[in-house]
């Protein structure tokens, strides 16, 4: 058994054997954490396009690609540091409060589920790159980064 299934099969046993008020202490304390979030957030406040962040914004951010290690190895958004997505949660000690991070993977759908997850935890400068790494490729990324001086 892997760590996720033996973490997931411990906490469904602990879920398991509590007491039903401690269930609907739970219950009510995550569905309040989700209604603030969905609350606070809109359509497309947490995404940004590759065409958004001009070629010299790009140093001042912190870009997270949350991909696979082995992806990442292969091709990556210059300057980006590896977390994979499933860790982004667990290391968010080490991103920054103080400057916008932009998380990618391939389509969007892992860095949104991390950005969500640090959104809830109290990050307000996150934000997802639309239509991951492969939109940046095709649409010339690696040409922004050259005049950028990557």
């Amino acid at each position: 058994m892997n760590l996720t299934r033996r973490t997931t099969a411990t906490l469904l046993a602990t879920f398991a054997i509590l007491p039903m008020s401690s269930r609907a202490d739970t219950d009510k304390a995550t569905t309040e954490a989700l209604d603030t979030y969905f609350d606070f957030v809109d359509y497309n406040s947490g995404s940004i396009t590759a065409e958004q962040i001009p070629a010299d914004d790009w140093k001042r951010l912190q870009v997270v690609d949350v991909r696979d290690a082995g992806q990442f190895a292969k091709e990556h958004i210059p300057g980006a540091v590896n977390i994979e997505w499933r860790k982004v949660f667990a290391e968010r000690a080490k991103l920054p409060k103080d400057k916008t991070i932009v998380l990618y993977c391939n389509t969007g759908s892992f860095s949104a589920q991390s950005a969500m997850a640090l959104r809830m935890a109290g990050f307000e400068n996150v934000r997802i790159l639309h239509g991951g790494f492969a939109e940046w490729k095709a649409r010339g990324g690696m040409n922004a980064h050259a005049r950028a001086g990557k």
